[in-house]
């Protein structure tokens, strides 16, 4: 045999020669024990220069041969190491008992890879798998075992290839059980046979059914039972001194976990649902910070205090109170999927917070559409990396988040149907950023609405009104109105019409046309003088008429009132300056008789009549 070949022999129980494990007999069962402790040193040795070797697991008798030389190994192990501890009186283990009991972790992960898992969810398959190893090593110590000759293919060590096992069965159960070794893998070419995933479901049930006949083994112990019902992580600590001098009912077995776990799980799921409310509630009665930033570090509190009670939990239920079986799987699976809920969660509130250290960027204005936008795109980077988060998490708890996606296809014309005025909105906000029609914090007019947009958003837009009311549009239907965005002129309008009153004298009348023009042009913040305009256009109802007509060279409203003001107030001095004023609407009544009738008239002889005064009313200049 070539020398890695060797190497993962002993590595994965491949000392064990053809003579060892005779029958299922007690004599049997000794020799192997004997046979096994002279080969420990070789077996370290082995351990040490090749620690990542896998168990032979190519014929079903390599596959049984190196779990049982792995688990009478761990065993042996572990018994020392928790003798001695317990005799020492220390209240820590000592650094050498710790590199023990990392060897009888590395016996028992090894002895993991001759059971098919894939059941058995990622977060729980650690935990399930080492009692699945411990009950297994339990039931073939209490059942009939048949000479190893007889079991198919070579012995443990061998690592046969593909080409070699032709002849070996795909399936080989222990005689008289239903422990199946079932090849795998064969789709690859490969030669390997785990224990069948059915038979690793049944595990739990096989050992309920036999641990009440006697132990083959030398100490007749139950490691296993030793293992579920004690705390620590396979050597039970010394405050367990405190559970074994309380009363015995706290040692009493309750649906495969003693009472003082169920009570001591208890508390902490109660101390773990308590330190994130407790903090919600805090943070719930504190001021809230000015500070943008603080309070978004605030909002990261949350889910890191989660996270970090989650974690705690994790490590006092596995490795102190030590709950296992199928509540373990269920504390596990839930634990798993709060502790990825949180980090998705943190995953956002960390992006949030990228977001509004960017915004503080001088670069980038605060109250722009461009900012707006990015606000939104971080938000949306932030939601999707914490929805792959929550994805990953959903497969770590053994649900086929990827294979559910993929089997969409059918129903994904739905979803893209319900989800259309969502995406039509939100590329209604990306065409309003990339054609400008309004940014934030200019002011618009849109279908005799009008205000100043605060806010350009995923869905919607939001415009305070000038009565301080928040008008929102969708995205989709801002894009397609008309806009009038004031915000955007160059320059403002300025257009006016002057009513002098009809006693102006036409000389008055061009020399206050010819000054107003003057004024205007020396003003500095007149914008165009070709398009300045000055002039006479008409006789009024009660005034004469002039037109104003120029541009003012600034964008800013506040400014273009104030000097609109004060050109409004020098064409006033100019207008006193030459003898007229402006007018006002008046009315001028005249009184006359009325003719009558015809006849009347003739009557009178003059041709007045004797009529009743009447009135004509017309406008006229005022007076």
């Amino acid at each position: 045999m070539s020398e890695p070949a060797a190497a993962q022999s002993a590595a994965g129980g491949g000392l064990v020669q053809p003579s060892v494990l005779r029958g299922g007999t007690v004599d049997s069962s000794r020799q192997v024990e004997e046979d096994i402790r002279s080969r420990v040193p070789d077996l370290q040795r082995l351990f040490r220069e090749y620690p990542i070797a896998p168990p032979d697991t190519s014929s079903p008798r390599a596959t049984l041969e190196s779990f049982m030389v792995l688990l009478f190994e761990a065993g042996r192990i572990w018994r020392g190491v928790r003798d001695e501890y317990q005799e020492s009186g220390e209240f820590f283990l000592s650094s050498d008992q710790e590199r023990r009991l990392d060897v009888v972790r590395l016996l028992i992960a090894k002895a993991r890879q001759v059971f098919d898992l894939e059941d058995i969810p990622q977060t729980a398959r650690d935990g399930a798998g080492i009692e699945i190893v411990l009950q297994f090593q339990e039931i073939l110590d209490r059942i009939y075992m048949p000479d190893l000759d007889a079991v198919p293919g070579q012995e443990a060590g061998a690592f046969i290839h593909a080409r070699e096992a032709v002849d070996l069965p795909d399936r080989w159960t222990i005689p008289g059980t239903s422990i199946v070794f079932a090849r795998v893998g064969k789709e690859k070419g490969e030669v390997r046979y785990l224990v069948s995933r059915e038979t690793v479901a049944r595990i739990p049930d096989d050992y309920e059914a036999v641990k009440l006949f006697p132990s083959r083994s030398d100490t007749g112990e139950d490691l296993y039972a030793y293992y579920i019902y004690t705390p620590g992580n396979l050597v039970a600590p010394r405050w367990y001194d405190l559970v074994l001098a309380g009363p015995d009912w706290l040692r009493k077995e309750f649906n495969n976990q003693a009472v003082w776990q169920w009570i001591s799980l208890g508390l902490l799921s109660a101390l773990a649902i308590c330190a994130p409310l407790g903090l919600q509630r805090r943070n719930r009665w504190r001021a809230v910070p000015l500070s943008e930033v603080r309070r978004r570090l605030r909002r990261m509190q949350q889910p890191v205090v989660l996270f970090s009670t989650i974690l705690l939990f994790r490590y006092l239920v596995d490795h102190q109170v030590n709950i296992t079986g199928g509540l373990m799987v269920v504390v596990g699976t839930v634990s798993e999927a709060v502790m990825w809920a949180s980090i998705a969660w943190f995953a956002y509130q960390a992006v949030d917070f990228l977001a509004s250290w960017v915004m503080k960027n001088p670069a980038v204005p605060t109250g722009s559409l461009d900012s707006s936008l990015l606000l939104s795109a971080f938000r949306l980077a932030g939601l999707a990396l914490a929805i792959v988060l929550l994805g990953y998490g959903a497969t770590r708890i053994g649900i086929p988040v990827y294979g559910v996606i993929a089997g969409l296809g059918v129903g994904g014309l739905a979803v893209a149907l319900a989800a259309q005025p969502t995406l039509e909105n939100l590329i209604g906000g990306v065409i309003l950023y990339a054609d400008r029609m309004v940014r934030v914090g200019e002011y618009c007019e849109f279908d005799g609405l009008s205000g100043t947009v605060e806010a350009i958003g995923i869905r919607s837009t939001r415009i305070r009104a000038l009565d301080r009311t928040i008008i929102t549009v969708s995205n989709s239907d801002l894009a397609k109105r008309k806009i009038v965005n004031f915000s955007r002129r160059d320059r403002f309008l300025l257009r006016h019409t002057i009513g002098l009153r009809y006693e102006t004298d036409p000389g008055a009348l061009l020399a206050i046309t010819a000054a107003v023009r003057e004024h205007l042009v020396a003003h500095p913040k007149v914008a165009d003088q070709v398009a300045l305009r000055v002039s006479f256009v008409g006789y009024g109802a009660y005034s004469l008429d002039l037109e104003l007509f120029t541009y003012i060279s600034t964008a800013d409203r506040s400014e273009f009132l104030a000097i609109q003001e004060e050109i409004l107030l020098g064409i006033g001095e100019i207008v006193r300056a030459h003898g007229s004023d402006f007018a006002f609407p008046s009315n001028v009544t005249y009184i006359r008789r009325d003719g009558g009738l015809p006849e009347a008239r003739q009557a009178d002889g003059n041709g007045n009549g004797n009529g009743e005064a009447g009135s004509l009313d017309r406008p006229a200049p005022a007076i």
